[in-house]
């Protein structure tokens, strides 16, 4: 692949048609789709007693689409004042976590502030109401990646609030989110902390430094390449200086925002160009009066979802629109005619109902699943089921699962049965669209006046207490801290030697998750010859083998600049594409396209030129996108994640998010994360801190760790569960407390009469409930296994716990990393008591969200998950403990044939 013309216009000349980033308003009149959302009136004259018949949000937000890949909605609406109330509930009682948003219990205003303030509790103790609809507001933030109404285990480690819970906790989300929505209200503009000093009350101002230096530190506001946002980076930087290993979308990310922090950064890219496996090749044809040209991307290529993608932010920032890609998609035979869609919709059901099989299936099978591959459980089924039995069937059926192997970058075969779609809760709602003139318009932007130095091989990384030295051939580049931004490909291969050697954690982490292939065959023509009304369509092959060879065609006619049609080879086809020449290639492509068109009386013209990739060859990358292979799970993300040698060495890349792996907004939101993580050490640095964020010394991870032990906690109450040492009958012996927030309210007997007069909490109760089913944030503190007995018996419910615990134990709810050593020697004593048991995160699996869904083809533009061929991974069949049943899939799988072939799984990026 030879590198393109790095031209500052050489994108600017395609067209780009309008396309809106966010949802239009919501329609005043109610609808069954966006139903609108009734903004809190402010009351002039108290009354506690009343209690309004409205409609309530929770009725509103059921029907609010959520569609698979996890998909949300941030209807946007403005308000005209920026004044100010405070809400009260009665009897001077609070619910430290949900805001009560109920217009009919006591309020205020700021301009009436002064005639009840005898009256009224004091303000720090009353919730804020800024007024503009915090419903609109909490669904930007939901965009953003924030719960509604709780904060994020980042935001406890970044200290946002003095203690998690209460009061100040809920003013400082309303604020957090007030913040978010502004800035996105307008990308191009700088957001001034300023901006918010008339709208917030003074005595929440340490809650809007708070709000504002967390939003920006960490890159969720005043990121990108807006001018307003550029001026920001200063001259001359004025902190310690950084090394980037990698140019792509997280090492660009990362530099720009550590410049504006004052860092002085240098950017080491083996390649001559920057964007690393997001690249744009301007293809042309030969010069002459009519000469055609088109911008083919070759790499990541599709935004997965515009609702919050900060990349459709960053492309909002350069005045482009994006294009939607339609789902029309019509499959063609071996042959090359026309699949009958009778037979493509049986089929495509058939598929999607062994997927949901297999899903079934994972949580019968407990952690045994992390052993089995989604293939071998797809095969298994298919057998039993003769889902497929014609042969037009059966070639259906493997197009299917060479798409869902381009979906994953790898075979169904190695992907993990338990946890290959562990991302799915997190997608980025919206369209999946393309960006006219290819993603290297971003890549171009980002690039721009960044130290970047070229063809720099990086071969050792060393780190220590007092630094970084980062080595590319004879150089050796010094440095305070680094950021390792290479693929996955490249850390499994060992190219790279640290010294010292990374932890076994991280090691062990780096061989569990799988790196998948996608290639792809580019051709621009003289003209279209398919036709301008679809952007894919596919065709099917007979060979299992080959499933993935030329499977789906993108058509980039409108989006290009000319007439250009990329070819896709995914799962095994895409390893042995890596050795075929590359004329035989589009010969091959050709043949396909003769056998479609030419029946139908269209002539397919010679292609002007041509390109193949190699991303499985290519050295800086060795492979496309990660998956979650069989053996791993989402933990394995977080794991290639953690920095090492104390704050030196840190790690970005799509290979590190959980959320938002083998995507390229995820590969740019790891940048940002990590910039905030290296300021941040470095600040702790500068004042002679020390910030513990080292793993965990037991066996597991402490999440799954503490997950495990509390699957079984000693004590259960309310929202409330405690872990202690069962031989230590020492009332002060030590104990750790875990609080669930944003799962539902467990409603007990004593607790029934606060809830009822805390009627009005379901405006942030419900949208947690909503969007974040798949979620539930955990705050721990340790304490005596006395003071733990001693909040059990607190009346009134989990609000008088909280009060209790914070107020008269005068402990505080930390994240699972704030604990510390000490809270890790109890929580191994106790897992050492209990004795050693393997960890596993629950398999509990939302409605739809690992299936491709019958009648749509929008899956060829999404992360696929693949199983392939392998025998004996089926375990025996469970028996019921209860009844002695057998489920339906476990005995289908005993009735299989002996000689059935099983499949194991993997994804990609």
């Amino acid at each position: 692949m030879n590198p393109p013309n790095q031209t500052p216009d050489q994108f600017s000349q395609f067209p780009l048609p309008h396309f809106s980033l966010t949802p239009p308003l919501p329609d005043p009149s109610p609808n069954p789709i966006f139903p609108p959302i009734p903004t809190p009136a402010p009351i002039s004259t108290p009354n506690p007693d009343s209690n309004p018949n409205g409609t309530p949000l929770t009725d509103l937000l059921l029907s609010f689409p959520v569609p698979k890949k996890r998909r949300r909605g941030r209807p946007q609406r403005s308000a005209s004042t920026s004044s100010f109330q405070f809400l009260t509930f009665p009897n001077g009682s609070v619910n430290p976590n949900f805001p009560n948003s109920n217009p009919n219990h006591n309020s205020i205003s700021s301009s009436s502030a002064a005639t009840t303030q005898a009256t009224q509790p004091k303000m720090a103790d009353e919730i804020i109401v800024i007024n503009k609809e915090s419903t609109t507001e909490a669904l930007t933030a939901l965009s953003a990646g924030f719960p509604a109404d709780s904060l994020t285990e980042e935001e406890i480690d970044f200290g946002v609030v003095s203690s998690v819970g209460g009061i100040e906790q809920v003013n400082y989300i309303l604020i957090r989110n007030h913040i978010i929505s502004k800035w996105r209200e307008n990308v191009t503009n700088w957001v001034a902390k300023e901006m918010f000093v008339d709208s917030i009350p003074k005595h929440c101002s340490t809650l809007l430094d708070s709000a504002y230096n967390y939003l920006v530190t960490h890159g969720y506001i005043n990121f990108g390449v807006a001018p307003a946002i550029k001026e920001k980076i200063p001259a001359e930087p004025s902190k310690s200086n950084v090394v980037i290993i990698g140019a792509g979308l997280a090492g660009l990310a990362a530099a720009r925002q550590l410049m504006r922090f004052g860092f002085k950064v240098t950017v080491l890219e083996g390649r001559k160009r920057p964007g690393g496996r997001v690249y744009t090749k301007k293809m042309e044809g030969p010069e002459g009066g009519n000469r055609v040209s088109a911008a083919a991307d070759l790499g990541g290529s599709v935004l997965t979802g515009t609702l919050g993608n900060p990349l459709g932010i960053v492309a909002k920032q350069l005045g482009a629109s994006l294009f939607k890609v339609r789902d029309k998609c019509p499959l063609y035979g071996v042959d090359g005619s026309p699949v009958d869609p009778d037979i493509d919709k049986k089929v495509e059901t058939a598929f999607n109902r062994l997927l949901d099989k297999a899903s079934k299936l994972r949580q019968l099978m407990g952690e045994v699943a992390m052993d089995v591959s989604l293939g071998a459980a797809l095969e298994t089924f298919r057998q039993v089921y003769r889902d497929a039995v014609t042969d037009e069937e059966i070639n259906l059926f493997n197009w299917h699962l060479a798409n869902l192997e381009y979906a994953n970058a790898g075979l169904v075969s190695k992907l993990s049965l338990a946890f290959w779609d562990q991302d799915d809760p997190y997608d980025m709602g919206g369209d999946h669209c393309f960006l006219p003139a290819g993603n290297g318009r971003l890549v171009q932007a980002l690039a721009e006046n960044v130290p970047i130095l070229y063809e720099k091989t990086v071969h050792t990384i060393r780190y220590g207490s007092d630094g970084v030295q980062v080595m590319a051939g004879n150089q050796v580049y010094e440095s305070d801290m680094a950021l390792c931004t290479v693929p996955l490909g490249v850390l499994k291969s060992g190219s790279i030697e640290f010294v010292p050697e990374l932890p076994q954690r991280k090691l062990d982490g780096i061989k569990r998750l799988g790196f998948g292939l996608l290639n792809k065959v580019g051709m621009l023509f003289p003209y279209v010859f398919w036709g301008t009304d679809l952007d894919t369509f596919g065709h099917l092959t007979e060979d299992p083998s080959r499933r993935g060879e030329f499977f789906l065609f993108y058509s980039y006619a409108t989006v290009a600049g000319g007439p250009l049609l990329l070819a896709l080879v995914a799962g095994e086809a895409a390893h042995r594409f890596e050795t075929l020449p590359p004329t035989d290639a589009v010969t091959q492509v050709l043949q396909i396209l003769k056998g479609i068109y030419e029946p139908q009386g269209i002539t397919v013209p010679e292609p002007l030129q041509t390109v193949c990739t190699r991303w499985g060859g290519d050295p800086f990358s060795l492979g496309s996108y990660s998956n979650v292979a069989v053996g791993a799970s989402g933990d394995d993300y977080d794991i290639l994640a953690e920095n090492v040698g104390d704050g030196r060495l840190f790690f970005a890349g799509e290979a590190t998010t959980r959320r938002y792996p083998a995507t390229m907004h995820g590969a740019f939101l790891t940048g940002l994360r990590e910039a905030a993580n290296m300021a941040q050490f470095a600040k702790a640095r500068l004042e002679k801190k020390k910030i513990d964020r080292s793993p965990s010394n037991n066996a597991h991870s402490c999440a799954s760790l503490l997950m495990d032990l509390f699957r079984e906690p000693d004590l259960e109450f309310g929202s409330f569960s405690v872990i202690f040492g069962r031989k230590n009958a020492d009332p002060k012996s030590p104990a750790i407390l875990r609080v669930t927030f944003s799962e539902p309210r467990k409603k007990n007997q004593e607790g029934s009469k606060t809830d009822q007069q805390h009627s009005n909490k379901v405006l942030f109760e419900q949208l947690q409930s909503h969007f974040n089913q798949q979620q539930q944030l955990h705050v721990y503190s340790m304490l005596s296994k006395q003071q733990a007995l001693e909040l059990r018996e607190v009346r009134g419910g989990d609000d008088m716990r909280l009060n209790y615990l914070c107020e008269k134990l005068g402990i505080k709810l930390v994240g699972r990393k704030g604990l510390g050593p000490t809270a890790d020697s109890v929580i191994a004593s106790i897992k050492a008591q209990r004795g050693v048991r393997k960890s596993l995160t629950p398999l509990a699996q939302k409605p739809g969200t690992s299936k491709l869904k019958a009648g749509t083809k929008q899956k060829f533009i999404r992360r696929a998950k693949i199983v392939r061929n392998a025998k004996g991974l089926i375990p025996p069949p469970v028996v019921n403990a209860v009844n002695g049943s057998m489920s339906e899939e476990i005995k289908a799988i005993n009735q299989a044939p002996p000689d059935s072939s099983g499949s194991v799984m993997s994804t990609g990026f």
